[in-house]
């Protein structure tokens, strides 16, 4: 019984841990034609020495890229050049959340922002931007009216570890047949 007992522990604490970690992903859907604000935030108020918006496929070039008070514009992606900026210039109260002008459907994927305060590191935070053509267009509409719909995290990830922790009960109680037959 303790086999199965020390089992269904571990196998809580990874779902609970999956569903943690998957939660900081966020969806946001758009109309072609918005401008949108990818959210991003640190956790206190430590002084702001770095941060980067990147998007998944951009290779070396970033979306933006604040250092040392000033934004670097040396490596960024002429599409983004004049479209983006922070919706909070002074980072009050650890605001880096990206303004992003006039989206496209190029403008789809995934964006990560990563933030450096005081010599530490923050977990990078990433937001997957669907954009879609207005109703009448090409392309279909959003219910929303292009604000945030939610967390991958939440939609997935926690249908994910209920399976997961289904099985493991399942799988469970099945050692804990066979050893109670063992023992008789």
């Amino acid at each position: 019984m303790s086999a199965v007992t020390a089992s269904l522990c571990s196998t809580l604490l990874f779902v609970g841990l999956f569903v943690f970690v998957s939660a900081d992903q966020k969806n946001i859907t758009a109309e072609s034609g918005q401008n949108i604000i990818l959210p991003c935030r640190t956790p206190n108020n430590n002084t702001i020495g770095f941060v980067k918006w990147s998007k998944t496929g951009l290779r070396e070039e970033y979306v933006l890229l604040y250092r040392d008070g000033h934004f670097d514009p040396a490596n960024q992606h002429p599409f983004f050049k004049n479209r983006v900026d922070l919706e909070d210039r002074q980072m009050k109260d650890g605001d880096v959340s990206l303004i992003l002008k006039n989206v496209t459907t190029a403008d789809n994927g995934t964006y990560e922002c990563r933030v450096i305060m005081s010599g530490t590191k923050n977990a990078p935070s990433n937001i997957t931007l669907s954009v879609v053509d207005p109703p009448g267009q090409t392309g279909g509409h959003t219910e929303d009216g292009g604000k945030e719909d939610g967390s991958v995290g939440l939609k997935v990830g926690l249908p994910v570890a209920v399976f997961l922790l289904f099985v493991v009960v399942v799988v469970g109680f099945l050692i804990y047949r066979k050893h109670q037959k063992g023992v008789l």
